[in-house]
């Protein structure tokens, strides 16, 4: 599997911008990727060293129009703890 094909996009939100202040990084992956998959697409793509990967998948929830039912996909996430010191710049624009 690609690198640029294991991470889809980074999550920015409130939680995940508190979580870069501890190197903590996260990202939408794709659901058959592994923790070391996602470590050596995260350290080929923003040339960082990865010290911890915590993976979750996030359920798809039910949503109505009008009197039809439906889903939203699932999908899983991944937040990256980097070494001390170390900085990805993509996410400090945000």
């Amino acid at each position: 599997m690609e690198a640029r094909d294991v991470l889809k996009r980074p999550i920015i939100t409130e939680r995940a911008a508190a979580q870069m202040e501890e190197n903590k990084y996260t990202f939408e992956v794709d659901s058959a990727a592994t923790k070391i998959d996602i470590k050596n697409a995260v350290e080929e793509v923003f040339k960082v060293k990865v010290t911890r990967v915590a993976t979750l998948k996030v359920p798809g929830k039910v949503r109505r129009m009008g009197r039809h039912v439906g889903r939203t996909p699932s999908w899983k996430k991944a937040i990256v703890t980097i070494e001390k010191g170390q900085r990805i710049p993509f996410f400090e624009g945000a």
